[in-house]
């Protein structure tokens, strides 16, 4: 993990941060460049534990690469709970600005990633000091819980067919691509599943043409079935 504040001029940071942020302009001279001077431009290298809710880390603004957010049980069996990509902002890594956040979240960089990092103890002292502020970190969290209670949603009540699909579909959506270049142990690992499962379930929608399954990843063929999963 690198650090490099120097690479990042304060008008790129201040452009970043008005994009990012509706209360940029909201708040005094003095807290942004508060948060400016407390803003790290930080290299991750892929599969680093970035994370582990021991600590306040700070709000993290992915700017490439990306990173996976996870619980994981006393046995060591992990579920993601979302992803983060580029633009994408993470504050449940700063415990400090959401106390109500008792439990403990894991992030990784999966893939070499590029991030903004605002100190943990600035963005607190400034969320104190300006209710926009908070507000809008408890409605970033708020909106990221949404998408985790997607994920329980399927895991509890959905067949292994049909979130596979899903999962499929949103990912072509997402990387605007029929192929999907990830191995079988990370679908899984994505859809909290066990790797001979989804396996299996691949080799079926390849059975029936509704995918091709390679080295490379999955290509789907046939989008309509692969829909008609969904509904």
């Amino acid at each position: 993990m690198t650090r490099d504040n120097e690479n990042m001029t304060k008008e790129m940071m201040e452009a970043v941060y008005q994009e990012s942020f509706p209360f940029w302009d909201k708040i005094p001279d003095a807290d942004r460049e508060y948060i400016r001077q407390n803003s790290y431009l930080v290299h991750y290298p892929k599969g680093k534990n970035i994370y582990n809710g021991s600590e306040c880390l700070g709000v993290i603004l992915v700017r490439s690469g990306s990173l996976r957010l996870y619980i994981m049980s006393d046995e060591g069996k992990d579920i993601t709970l979302y992803r983060l990509h580029p633009v994408d902002l993470c504050v449940l890594s700063a415990s400090c600005v959401l106390e109500t956040i008792t439990f403990d979240v894991f992030v990784d960089a999966e893939e070499e990633c590029e991030c903004l990092v605002i100190s943990g103890t600035a963005f607190s002292a400034v969320s104190g000091r300006n209710p926009d502020v908070k507000i809008f970190a408890l409605e970033t969290a708020v909106s990221r819980f949404s998408d985790v209670m997607w994920v329980m949603q399927q895991i509890l009540f959905m067949s292994m067919d049909k979130r596979l699909a899903i999962f499929l579909s949103d990912e072509s959506a997402r990387t605007g691509s029929d192929t999907i270049a990830l191995t079988h142990g990370q679908i899984a690992r994505y859809m909290g599943s066990a790797r001979e499962v989804v396996s299996r379930m691949l080799k079926y929608f390849a059975s029936e043409g509704i995918v091709e399954v390679s080295r490379g990843g999955v290509t789907i063929l046939d989008k309509k079935r692969l829909r008609r999963l969904i509904i």
